[in-house]
Parts: C-alpha cells; sequence; structure tokens
C-alpha cells in the first residue's frame, strides 16, 4: 500500500492553494482552474467521487494507487461544483463553471434584441432570472435567506433593471445607433447593484462570521458582510463590461459590410460565439480581482467585535478573514 501511495507527497496538503492567493496572476491561475466551462460536462457520480476523495484525502486516509495529478483534478471538480462553506453540492446553473455556456447565450441575446421593448422586456427576465440563481449559489452560506427574501430580492433587481433598460431604450430613440446597444449593459450594471445586496441582505443585516488567520471563529460582523459584497458588485460588473461595451462596437462595424448585411440571420449566433470569448477569460478574471478570503483590518470592524477581539486577543489579530462569496 506505501508503495502505491508513493506518487503523493508526504507534506501534500490539497486544501493548499496550487498559487499565491495574495497576487492577481495566482488568483487568475486559480480561477481559470475552477471555472473551466468543461467541468459542466462531469456527471453527478463524478462529481461525488470527487468530493469523497477530496474529503478521505483532508481525513489523511489518501486510496491506495492515487497520484498526485489525480487529487489535484478531483479538488478542481470539487472546486467548481461544491459550495466552499457548506461543502453542499451547488445547483447547475448557479455554477461558476456553467457562467460561461449559460452568459454568453443571454448576454448574446441582450446584445442582439435591444430594438424594441419586449425583448429587452423579455431577455433582461431571463438574465435576473439567472443573476438570481447565481447570487443565490455562491452567497456566503452561513447566513440563510428566507424564500420570502429571495423573492422580494428577485422582483426588485427585476424591476431596476426592466426599469434602467426600457427607460434608456425609449431615451434613446433619437441618439446614435452606439449608444441603444449599450442599453443593455447598463441594465444589467444597475441590477446587480440591487440583486446581489438585496439576494444576501441576511449578510448585512446579521453579519458573517470573521475569523483569525488560522480560522479560529471571532465573531460575526456587517461591515465585513459590506465590504465582500461590494467587492462582488465590482466583480460582476467588471465581468460583463467588455463584451458589453466592446462587442457593440466591433458590431457596428461589422454590420456595415455587404456581406454582414446578407447573414443578417446570423448576427445573434455570432454575437453569442463572441461573448463566450470574452466570458472565457473575463469569468475567471473577474472572479480574481479580489481575494475569495477577504481580509478587514481590526481597526475597521465594529466598535463591540473590536473591543471583544482585543480583550481576548490583545494586539495579536490585526486582521480578520472572512469568505466574501463569488
Amino acid at each position: 500500500t506505501y508503495a502505491k501511495m508513493a506518487t503523493v507527497s508526504p507534506s501534500f496538503d490539497i486544501d493548499s492553494p496550487r498559487w499565491d492567493q495574495s497576487t492577481f496572476v495566482g488568483r487568475l491561475k486559480h480561477f481559470l482552474n475552477i471555472t473551466d466551462p468543461r467541468t459542466v460536462l462531469v456527471s453527478e457520480e463524478e462529481l461525488d467521487r470527487a468530493k469523497a476523495l477530496v474529503e478521505s484525502c483532508r481525513a489523511g486516509l489518501v486510496p491506495p494507487g492515487s497520484s498526485q495529478e489525480q487529487l489535484l483534478y478531483a479538488k478542481k471538480l470539487y472546486d467548481s461544483a461544491f459550495h466552499p462553506d457548506s461543502g453542499e453540492k451547488m445547483n447547475f446553473i448557479g455554477r461558476m463553471s456553467f457562467q460561461v455556456p449559460g452568459g454568453m447565450a443571454i448576454t448574446g441575446c441582450m446584445l442582439q434584441f435591444y430594438r424594441t421593448v419586449p425583448a429587452v422586456v423579455f431577455w433582461q427576465w431571463v438574465n435576473q432570472s439567472f443573476n438570481a440563481f447565481v447570487n443565490y449559489t455562491n452567497r456566503n452560506a452561513a447566513s440563510p435567506i428566507s424564500l420570502r427574501q429571495i423573492g422580494v430580492a428577485y422582483v426588485t433587481a427585476t424591476s431596476a433593471a426592466l426599469a434602467t433598460a426600457v427607460g434608456l431604450n425609449l431615451y434613446t430613440k433619437q441618439a446614435p445607433p452606439l449608444l441603444a446597444r449599450w442599453v443593455p449593459f447598463a441594465a444589467v450594471a444597475a441590477a446587480n447593484c440591487v440583486n446581489i445586496p438585496m439576494m444576501r441582505q441576511q449578510e448585512i443585516i446579521n453579519g458573517i462570521t470573521v475569523t483569525d488567520e488560522n480560522n479560529n471563529e471571532l465573531g460575526r460582523s456587517r461591515r465585513a458582510a459590506v465590504k465582500g459584497i461590494a467587492q462582488v458588485v465590482l466583480s460582476r460588473i467588471t465581468m460583463a463590461a467588455p463584451g458589453m461595451i466592446i462587442l457593440p462596437i466591433i458590431m457596428e462595424r461589422l454590420e456595415k459590410f455587404t456581406f454582414m448585411q446578407r447573414i443578417q440571420v446570423l448576427h445573434g449566433p455570432l454575437q453569442v460565439l463572441l461573448c463566450g470569448g470574452f466570458l472565457l477569460f473575463m469569468v475567471p478574471a473577474a472572479c480574481a480581482l479580489f481575494p475569495q478570503r477577504c481580509s478587514l483590518a481590526l481597526a475597521d470592524l465594529e466598535v463591540e467585535l473590536r473591543d471583544s477581539i482585543m480583550a481576548k486577543h490583545g494586539d495579536q489579530v490585526p486582521y480578520v478573514y472572512f469568505n466574501k462569496g463569488l
């Protein structure tokens, strides 16, 4: 047995990051790995086997014959499909690995069908429904949210997106065509500013668990929740920005060519494919903007929590840490 297990280094830690998470490049490599859209094709049985392998490795029980490469692949599947807080399997649509195939189809359609109010309303509703799944799935799992709160968040965010999209759509009727093409991005940005905080309101109301650098719980902080959610909002807007800002410029230029005017039926599929190209890089890049394990200086915490930590630990805890979600 020990001979078969020799392919795994004795010092191997399956939870230790493969790349330096204090740098953007390290985080980018990490998220390129776990947002790989190919993982959405992996069967439920294989995902369950990957989870079992990861949990066995954590317990120090590496199955005989396992190689380090097999363990790293299992960890990749585990990170792509299971929530980092609860360890529960995430719903298929809400996984970050589904952002490229799901996002490219919806974004491409929003950019293609922007001229009429019914089309704007329909595709903004589809997009906000998709976002609701993603935001709920990637919340901080230690802060439960009721079905009523989910419903309020969904209706509020969808209303904000529709109001922005329809209002700007009507306002830009007499504006240059390119401005009308940018309306979907304005609506998406506005909705993200509403959808994410609303879907994760319990974190803001009750605070989220903060720990020291050794993962020892120190208490709950509302300020930590606000910082984490603000970073997620910025990341999501950044994720959508290049495709939804640059692609309309590209299409505006392309549609002036005769060959493009002859194949108008293919404009939609073309935009979907181009959106996929943008998202393939932007999903991991946007997720990598900020560390997943976010930090907050002790001085920036609520007075009560700060005093409590200082009473127990003195000045040995200059920073607290928490999962900001995605």
